[in-house]
């Protein structure tokens, strides 16, 4: 009896973990952002502050101001001055030594993110990590590396391995596209179950073996 009672208890308290802990990290997440974006109002005039004219703060705000100035450069970089006066600018930005190193690197991935074509980190696949038979989840960045396939004889694809819990840590590897499975699965399902450490499985993962002849970027 005493068993019953405790594997209830225990049961029901998690079910209440699974709804508090996701609710809970949600809102320090964007308390972080909210916090981050806000400690950025004192760059603005005094009198454009919200407690210059409501005489307090106004939690949000810098949330707010930061989509304004994203939206007001994204339509000055698409007329023919912004591009001119964008071109300058990185024109003089990738002049400075170390900084030009940083900064094209930075813009080539955020290019890549953004843009609506491409393979990269569209397809989700197991690679053979860090030991024969020993699968990890990865990522695929880059299929077309003809420089690598001249040199390895084969085609290669370019993987990003990540660590969990924390999935903006990782390696990258050359692999043989043949050497690498393609899985039925999104890229935030994939999300999901590296952030749990593998508790949130997807309901259903089809591999696919891909040939030597398979073309990654098709």
């Amino acid at each position: 009896m005493r068993a019953a009672v405790l594997r209830r208890l225990r049961r029901y308290l998690m079910a209440g973990l699974l709804v508090w802990v996701p609710l809970g990290v949600t809102y320090l997440a964007f308390r972080f952002l909210f916090e981050v974006m806000d400690n950025l109002l004192p760059l603005l005039p005094a009198r454009w502050r919200p407690d210059s004219w409501l005489g307090h703060d106004l939690p949000g705000f810098g949330l707010v101001v930061a989509a304004i100035v994203l939206l007001l450069t994204g339509v000055l970089a698409a007329n023919f001055i912004g591009r001119r006066l964008v071109g300058w600018w990185e024109d003089m930005l990738n002049r400075i030594p170390l900084v030009r190193t940083i900064y094209s690197g930075v813009k080539g991935f955020t290019e890549t993110l953004v843009s609506s074509s491409g393979d990269s980190f569209n397809k989700v696949v197991l690679v053979e990590y860090p030991r024969r038979e020993a699968w990890s989840i990865a990522f695929v960045t880059s299929s077309d590396l003809p420089g690598i396939d001249a040199h390895t004889g084969m085609p290669m694809a370019c993987v990003f391995v990540p660590t969990t819990p924390n999935p903006t840590s990782g390696f990258i590897f050359m692999v043989p596209q043949s050497q690498l499975i393609e899985l039925d699965m999104t890229v935030d399902a994939a999300m999901k179950m590296i952030v749990t450490l593998g508790v949130v499985v997807p309901p259903s993962i089809r591999p696919v073996s891909l040939s030597a002849d398979t073309n990654l970027s098709a």
